[in-house]
């Protein structure tokens, strides 16, 4: 059947792309998976390859139990996602999170994807919705076009999408965190140690790598944070904000004195192993990738130029003598105002021929581009195979997301549509446990780890019924 049956085009070959394409094929829907690089390059990526991480190597929690994104892992899973089965055999520890090292985890999508023989790649910039829509391989009565571009869509191919819909895109600023090289640590002074030990796969509990600060340090850190030198924005995106989950740390800077201290750079959990107590501040690095030579520095993606990058990074005790493998950068983002464009389906409603999938849709982060991917992938199958399309249920992760981007929950209720992380606040109410094993009534943080994991439990019995 599949080899009389017309492909579906997946535009960009990202996380959303990867996995639309991998639903589709596996669904035994041919595919024709476009991607521009190498013959268009871009600020961010620096391969050809399907997948590249260009912001962060960590896809945040795994633990299902307490976490809204770990919870999103075990659905994925459960549906049999390529960018989880990737994942795994490049882990890198990372506590409870789950980190990878790129290019083993790019390398793993790729080959998977090259080697389906129901998905064929083609390589080229799409300039315009116009040019899938008269594609050679198509019939015009049954097109059927994912584009999963991401934060990096190009001009003319986002000017296409405005002409279309009749609407503005809207975007924001996206900041990369810098990297540096794990010998150059100073570990006399830096240790390894997951906040509240917190043990990861294997049973590690020494994940991160913490710089400490006492008062003085972290002061003058601060004020050469807020006196840097940053990058200067061209006219064109003078007016477009910051995304508030992926804020530059300058920008956290100057909203206060106080603020990293209760953010990316907060204390708490941990011990300096040199004085036996706990640090007024601390700088958490992550291993980047497997051989444990790289760590990126934690929530400091940044707009400082390179050369302050340098002079105040160096100040964070541990990494005075620190070499950059990369330093940070920044990039704007495109999304759509998706409640007002898509159905439910993700299908554009002015032509819905097309869908849209990835952080192009309004979800933020690498885990919720990747599930609108596969969302996409097997609402466009089972359009192809002629199959009744439901979406999942709203209780579920899944769900969650895509009343999010499709209007079930619109910012602040006045029409406004801002990216979002998944998140417990998009599920809907669940009556959580009150009173523990024991007896004895849950109060504060017990209380509050016993309604997440009745909403977990009952999002991943919805969706095993929803499958079946």
């Amino acid at each position: 059947m599949s080899a009389l049956m017309k492909p579906v085009h997946v535009v960009g070959g990202g996380l959303a792309g990867s996995e639309a394409a991998w639903a589709l094929a596996n669904a035994g829907v041919p595919v024709v998976l476009h991607e521009m690089r190498p013959v268009v390059k871009t600020d961010a990526h620096h391969t050809e390859k399907f997948a590249e991480l260009v912001c962060s190597n960590s896809f945040r929690s795994d633990d299902w139990r307490g976490n809204a994104v770990g919870l999103l892992h075990e659905e994925m899973r459960r549906m049999g996602s390529l960018v989880m089965a990737s994942a795994e055999p490049a882990q890198v520890p990372a506590g409870s999170a789950l980190a990878v090292d790129r290019d083993v985890f790019s390398d793993a999508v790729t080959a998977a994807l090259t080697a389906h023989p129901l998905i064929s790649v083609e390589r080229g910039e799409v300039r315009s919705l116009d040019q899938l829509l008269h594609h050679p391989r198509h019939a015009q009565d049954d097109d059927s076009i994912i584009f999963c571009t991401g934060p990096l869509t190009s001009p003319s191919l986002a000017d296409s999408i405005r002409n279309l819909t009749g609407e503005d895109s809207l975007a924001f600023f996206d900041a990369i965190a810098p990297i540096v090289h794990a010998d150059s640590i100073d570990f006399d002074i830096a240790w390894k140690q997951s906040r509240y030990d917190k043990e990861g796969p294997g049973g590690d509990k020494a994940a991160y790598v913490n710089c400490p600060m006492d008062e003085a340090q972290y002061t003058a850190f601060i004020n050469a944070l807020n006196s840097g030198a940053k990058t200067e924005f061209r006219e064109w995106e003078k007016n477009t904000p910051y995304f508030e989950g992926c804020l530059p740390i300058e920008v956290m800077a100057e909203r206060g004195p106080d603020t990293l201290r209760f953010g990316p750079m907060k204390p708490v959990g941990l011990m300096d192993p040199r004085v036996g107590k706990r640090p007024h501040a601390v700088v958490q690095l992550r291993q980047d990738n497997k051989l444990g030579t790289l760590f990126n520095i934690v929530g400091f993606q940044t707009k400082l130029k390179y050369g302050a990058q340098e002079e105040i990074f160096r100040m964070i005790p541990g990494l005075q003598n620190a070499r950059f493998a990369r330093l940070g950068g920044i990039h704007r983002n495109t999304f759509l105002n998706s409640p007002r464009l898509l159905d439910g389906t993700l299908r554009l409603r002015a032509e819905p021929r097309v869908r849209f999938a990835g952080q192009v849709t309004g979800v933020e982060g690498y885990v919720e581009s990747a599930a609108m991917g596969m969302m996409a992938g097997r609402f466009a199958a089972a359009e192809r195979l002629g199959r009744a399309i439901e979406p999942p249920p709203a209780t579920t992760a899944f769900g969650a997301l895509i009343a999010h981007v499709t209007g079930g929950h619109i910012g602040d209720g006045k029409g406004s549509f801002q990216p979002m992380n998944v998140n417990f606040g998009l599920f809907p109410e669940i009556v959580a446990p009150t009173h523990g094993p024991d007896g004895k009534k849950l109060k504060g943080e017990d209380r509050s780890r016993a309604k997440k994991l009745a909403l977990a439990e009952r999002a991943l019995g919805d969706l095993e019924a929803w499958l079946r």
